[in-house]
């Protein structure tokens, strides 16, 4: 079974608005985050590919040390349109499964995605993870790779499920707690930080970072 991880990229100067940060803070901590997803995902066993979909020249750069296919979203019109870009590429090329990911998951383990796609089965399914606040989706595995299209906005996990249920009787709802822990606001920040997990990555956030958080 051929699976690739499909990475949608905001240009960085658009994102993480919430967190009301200096520009260069926001880049840099979108730097930090997205190479470590990537880094994460390109030494899965599960991993054939990691397609990133994005027209952020820094992320690209950093997509090209972990073998990554880019495909240059021009209009950046949202996440679905994003993923419909990369499942049309997975089609062409002959992949059975995808699953999506967001670049705020640095802390993400091979392990958790061995743990989701556990629950994968013959020959259709779809997992969904949601976000720890349970606002979003985290990760959606769907096989075959046009089983549904996606649907990111308010609540799109429920909607991702609601969806899925329509097409597939194989539909899961996974609770992974890494993938789980996004980071849209300082809360989050905070609450990551504070867990007991890829120390390395804690410390560089936090330099970005500096007084901005109330953790030590």
């Amino acid at each position: 079974m051929k699976i690739a991880a499909i990475i949608p990229v905001k240009t960085f100067s658009k994102a993480k608005t919430r967190l009301d940060l200096s520009p260069r803070q926001v880049e840099d901590l979108c730097k930090v985050m997205l190479e470590e997803v990537l880094h994460t995902l390109s030494i899965s066993p599960q991993i054939e590919k990691i397609v990133m979909v994005t027209r952020e020249e820094k992320a690209i750069e950093i997509g090209e040390k972990f073998n990554t296919i880019t495909i240059i979203d021009e209009k950046e019109e949202s996440v679905n349109s994003a993923v419909a870009l990369a499942d049309k590429y997975l089609l062409e090329n002959g992949f059975h499964a995808s699953i999506v990911f967001p670049q705020d998951i640095p802390f993400i383990k091979t392990q958790d995605i061995d743990f989701m796609l556990n629950y994968k089965t013959h020959p259709d399914f779809a997992i969904v993870v949601p976000s720890r606040k349970f606002d979003g989706t985290n990760a959606l595995a769907r096989m075959p790779i046009d089983l549904m299209e996606t649907h990111y906005d308010e609540d799109s996990y429920k909607i991702h499920m609601n969806t899925a249920k329509e097409h597939t009787l194989n539909v899961a709802l996974v609770f992974v707690k890494r993938i789980m822990w996004d980071i849209d606001s300082i809360d989050d920040l905070e609450f990551v930080l504070e867990q007991d997990e890829k120390p390395e990555i804690s410390k560089k956030i936090r330099e970005i970072l500096g007084d901005r958080l109330d953790v030590s």
